[in-house]
């Protein structure tokens, strides 16, 4: 890594997460719960979803599972292979894909498919069979702290996932010292504003048009009343 790339690097990423990526993108996504396919450098492979795709039924079918993670999410993967074969990403690992190419119009393709997969894998993390409930006791007072009460932040993570206009993503972040919920359009995340997500809602149609149709409010709240990981936040937390 120069010391160029490094100093850009550092900007954006808190000081945890830098000496976590100077270690090796694989320490990071270890921690945040990623499978270890994942981390591999080019070629990458699809990580494997970590539950059955009948899992989450029936606030998400398998059917839509299988169109979602099967065909979109593995059709990034297939894209980034691709795009990057014979260049100077060809050997990084994601997370460095995603930084390296973001804010470069000329790499535009190559930041979309490589933001896509982060944020699928994420996302699947972001869920579990049975979840919702209560928080974990650190992240609950974190929450508390940040928003007044569990309720009222499922109440903003909510009110960003209906409202962000077309595709994208609704993210519960810790921004500094305060949890914050903020969305991203399309392929976008906040790791390049120099925010830790903790946990991520797909917004995207093929998310949930299947089930849902155009009920987007019904799936978001239905996902964060049965399914929403908050183990996972609180593991991203720290």
């Amino acid at each position: 890594m120069n010391r160029e790339y490094a100093t850009n690097f550092s900007t954006m990423l808190d000081r945890r997460d830098f000496i976590l990526a100077s270690m090796g993108t694989a320490a990071w996504l270890m921690m945040s719960g990623f499978p270890r396919s994942d981390q591999a450098a080019s070629p990458l492979a699809l990580p494997p979803l970590p539950y059955a795709e009948n899992a989450l039924e029936p606030v998400i079918t398998a059917r839509t599972i299988g169109f979602h993670y099967g065909k979109h999410h593995k059709g990034y993967v297939d894209n980034l292979n691709k795009l990057v074969a014979g260049t100077e990403y060809a050997e990084m690992p994601l997370r460095e894909i995603i930084i390296g190419s973001a804010g470069q119009p000329e790499n535009s393709a190559i930041f979309n498919n490589a933001a896509q997969i982060w944020n699928h894998t994420f996302y699947w993390n972001s869920m579990k069979p049975k979840g919702g409930g209560e928080p974990p006791t650190a992240l609950k007072q974190r929450m508390e702290a940040s928003f007044s009460s569990v309720d009222a932040c499922k109440q903003e993570l909510a009110a960003a996932a209906t409202t962000q206009f077309g595709s994208g993503w609704a993210w519960l972040v810790l921004d500094g010292d305060t949890l914050k919920v903020v969305k991203t359009g399309n392929a976008d995340l906040p790791l390049t504003n120099g925010m830790k997500p903790l946990l991520t809602i797909d917004v995207w149609e093929h998310a949930y048009y299947l089930d849902y149709q155009n009920r987007r409010a019904d799936y978001v709240n239905t996902v964060l009343d049965n399914l929403i990981n908050w183990d996972f936040a609180a593991k991203n937390l720290g």
